[in-house]
């Protein structure tokens, strides 16, 4: 196997998200229930969008997305692989991912669909009403997985949600083929218990079949995975089907399973818990990232767990610190 480029390339949903104000009435006069996420189609977002003030903050999401931005903060050599639009918005993500120096060349989609974009509206009480347009990134193809790219990223990690669209489903296994064909890990995360419901067959497929080597959960989405309300019953399961497996359990902190054997840390300590957006994509950065460099199962969940304390400290899925520097001063470098 030869000397990786990146520690960790990225496949997911390219979003946009996009957060403003809006004074009381706003919600209820566009017809939109509060606190709720809307899908909606490329008309409602271009109308919602020109609505929006400008006062608004655009800033550059996805799940995997979110995942390369920490292993770059956190010193990792980072790609991200995602379909955004040759419009605007396509301009605000690559320039983000640019910025931050995560590798991304994913071409563009022409004369189609815009790039996707979660609209975020705050009510004055704080509360966050969502319209979410999945447009461009779900135009992500097996053309857009690139052998070169894959091979050369220690670690291919991907994003459950990329099961609905057909072809971006097909990408998926390809990317897969590309990491082992080169001696690389695959991983994925299971996304959303909703998720999981409606693929749960072809999710445990692809883990029992070593199409993916690493999975990442939550407990709940876990739990649903083999549908039981026992975690120790689902650990149990888990350990049969998948290589390494890591469990985020929020509070408690997270384990992982490797080749039958339990590591388990406790969460780092908040002050405040204000957004637990991202919290699950920051623990995959950090873990990853351990995994990739050789770290000690216990070290990558500490580094996992850290980076995603800092997350839900702040509102935003991505970190507003260096948390290489983060990472340093609590002895987890390297």
């Amino acid at each position: 196997m030869s000397h990786s480029r990146f520690d960790v390339l990225t496949i997911g949903n390219a979003i946009v998200d996009i957060i403003a104000p809006v004074e009381a009435g706003f919600i209820e006069r566009e017809g939109m229930s509060e606190g709720i996420m809307h899908l909606i189609d490329t008309d409602r977002a271009e109308d919602l969008y020109g609505k929006m003030p400008l006062t608004r903050q655009q800033i550059s999401g996805g799940s995997a997305a979110n995942t390369a931005a920490g292993v770059a903060s956190l010193g990792g050599r980072a790609a991200f692989v995602g379909k955004v639009a040759d419009d605007p918005l396509g301009d605000v993500f690559e320039s983000d991912l640019d910025a931050i120096g995560v590798h991304y060349s994913t071409s563009r989609l022409k004369n189609g669909a815009l790039t996707a974009r979660s609209m975020i509206f705050l009510s004055e009480d704080g509360e966050r009403t969502m319209n979410t347009y999945l447009g461009a990134c779900h135009q992500l193809t097996e053309a857009d997985i690139r052998p070169d790219e894959i091979g050369a990223a220690a670690i291919t990690y991907m994003e459950g949600f990329l099961w609905d669209p057909v072809e971006a489903k097909k990408a998926f296994v390809l990317a897969a083929h590309y990491a082992h064909k080169n001696e690389r890990a695959a991983a994925f995360t299971l996304s959303d218990p909703f998720c999981v419901d409606r693929y749960r067959a072809e999710f445990l497929d692809l883990i029992r079949s070593k199409t993916i080597d690493y999975v990442f959960a939550n407990v709940h989405e876990l739990k649903s995975l083999y549908q039981t309300d026992d975690l120790g019953e689902a650990v149990r399961e888990i350990a049969k089907d998948a290589e390494l497996a890591a469990i985020t359990m929020g509070a408690d902190g997270a384990m992982a399973i490797y080749n039958g054997e339990i590591t388990s840390v406790p969460a780092f300590p908040v002050d405040k818990v204000v957004d637990a957006t991202g919290a699950g994509d920051l623990f995959a950065s950090g873990f990853l990232l351990g995994m990739a460099r050789g770290q000690t199962m216990e070290s990558a969940l500490k580094t996992g767990c850290l980076a995603a304390s800092e997350v839900i400290s702040h509102i935003g899925a991505r970190p507003l610190v260096d948390l290489t520097g983060l990472a340093e001063a609590h002895g987890l470098a390297g």
